[in-house]
């Protein structure tokens, strides 16, 4: 009998960290965020306010390994071109909230939504 209850309070342990866990990152995910952080290699070369901007517009980053064109709009950002070979930054598409960011692997650049407090 003692093992049987050690089982329940061990599974419904584990079940309610789990859990508390599993709320706690999709509380965060969901955020809508207004500030685009533009990463190359390590170092932030970019703060966009997503809600501050007026009309579209797009630029190019180049560096040494290659060059992304960044597409930004009233809370949106995208890259829309790239000379990578695989155009997984490409391919992900728009990003509005925080939580998945934009990675091109190659040329070392992260775009990303931060969290409003």
């Amino acid at each position: 009998m003692l093992k049987k209850t050690s089982f329940w309070v061990i599974l419904f342990s584990v079940l309610f960290v789990l859990g508390a866990a599993s709320f706690a990152m999709l509380r965060h995910a969901g955020r809508g965020g207004t500030v685009a952080e533009i990463w190359l290699d390590g170092e932030l070369v970019r703060s966009i306010d997503l809600a501050a901007v007026a009309a579209p517009y797009s630029f190019t980053l180049e560096t040494e390994l290659g060059s992304n064109t960044i597409a930004v709009s009233p809370g949106a950002i995208a890259v829309t071109e790239s000379d990578c070979p695989d155009q997984v930054c490409v391919r992900q598409g728009t990003i509005e909230e925080a939580g998945i960011p934009i990675v091109c692997m190659p040329h070392r650049l992260v775009i990303e939504i931060e969290c409003e407090p």
